[in-house]
């Protein structure tokens, strides 16, 4: 759950907007950051009242994308937050991950990994070769292991 709500965020913004506080006035006030309130009202300028919701899914971007904005971060003198207003995000701690993937490991850190565990062995390998060798232990448990199955 977020920590905090959309009508939470709305009130906030709605109260900066007209005017019955500054930025440290309403963060004093609702015991929040500054720079919170900050990143709701710009927010909320750019994209509206869609701006201040969490969105239930998760955006995909592509590699390309990902990069691209990582290179305007680092050839710009942008804000995480003016960055993502800019390529129409509203999630700046994204643009601030892909930003240390990049300088940790370079480009290769933002292309789309595997998802899910690895598999520990291949089946159909180990059992061809159980069937390739001479050895009749291996052929009884080989046997064993597929009725067990079948049942």
């Amino acid at each position: 759950m977020a920590k905090y709500s959309f009508e939470f965020k709305n009130m906030i913004v709605k109260e900066y907007l007209s005017n019955k506080g500054g930025y440290r006035f309403l963060s004093d006030k609702h015991g929040i950051h500054h720079s919170l309130i900050q990143c709701w009202v710009a927010n909320y300028r750019k994209f509206g009242e869609k701006g201040l919701m969490r969105s239930r899914q998760n955006q995909v971007y592509t590699f390309e994308f990902k990069l691209n904005v990582v290179e305007l971060y680092l050839i710009g003198e942008l804000s995480y937050q003016d960055l993502a207003l800019q390529v129409g995000m509203t999630n700046t701690g994204q643009i601030a991950r892909w930003v240390l993937d990049y300088k940790a490991a370079g480009p290769d850190a933002l292309r789309p990994k595997k998802k899910g565990r690895r598999r520990k062995m291949d089946k159909d390998k180990i059992i061809e070769k159980i069937e390739e060798s001479d050895s009749t232990e291996q052929m009884e448990l080989l046997l064993r292991w597929r009725t067990s199955l079948e049942l």
